[in-house]
């Protein structure tokens, strides 16, 4: 029964502050709806995928299990090499940017897809077009470095960055869920708090609770 009483009481109390809860989460919807469409830039993203593979003055002999494990180890290794400081200094110069290194670094990612033998190159920017010139030009230098650091020509294209066509972020609708989400989260957790610091009277049966007194008659 105590049980029973506890979730009524819950429940009560959702409901008779229920309109903070839909404000709140009003506010927030509306706010993150606002923001995400007309506030936020729209961000492209770009990328280009190399594999790393045999020298290309050795590709008459079969594939071997060891040369793919070789490989694979060789794309965490290259990986770090596309954006050093080596590789990334020079398609600055190469493309006259005005940027510095490091501002150039936080637009590029570099990954070696998983148990495989490619390297995705990935650069995100408000121009669709920059992004592609940009992706493509750090995996030309990258290709021509690796041939000086490495002493290897074994790096070659699978696909060459294109220019996207819809931007990565923002998500206008997961923005707008996930601030609904928050806010029914903060407006609960606010009239909770609310009723724990609310000592008044307002039922029969607070008196009962609060004071342990039994109600003998109430005035409507």
């Amino acid at each position: 029964m105590d049980d029973t009483m506890d979730l009524r009481q819950i429940f009560n109390i959702i409901l008779r502050r229920l309109w903070i809860i839909i404000l709140v989460t009003v506010v927030a919807t509306l706010s993150s709806g606002i923001i995400s469409y007309f506030v936020l830039e729209d961000i492209y993203q770009a990328s280009t995928t190399l594999m790393v593979s045999k020298t290309r003055d050795d590709q008459t002999t079969n594939l071997q299990y060891n040369d793919i494990l070789l490989n694979q180890k060789l794309v965490k290794t290259y990986s770090e090499v596309a954006k050093s400081n080596r590789v990334l200094e020079k398609v600055v110069e190469k493309l006259e940017l005005d940027m510095s290194v490091d501002a150039l670094r936080s637009k590029v990612q570099v990954n070696s897809v998983a148990d495989t033998e490619i390297i995705r190159i990935s650069v995100e920017d408000q121009d669709p077009v920059f992004a592609a010139e940009l992706a493509n030009s750090i995996a030309v230098v990258f290709m021509g470095e690796i041939g000086g650091i490495m002493k290897m020509d074994n790096v070659q294209f699978i696909d060459m960055a294109k220019v996207p066509k819809s931007p990565i972020k923002p998500r206008p609708m997961l923005n707008i869920a996930v601030a609904a989400v928050l806010g029914i989260m903060v407006s609960l957790f606010a009239i909770f708090l609310i009723e724990q610091f609310d000592n008044t009277i307002k039922m029969p049966q607070d008196i009962e609770q609060r004071l342990g007194l039994p109600v003998l008659g109430s005035v409507p």
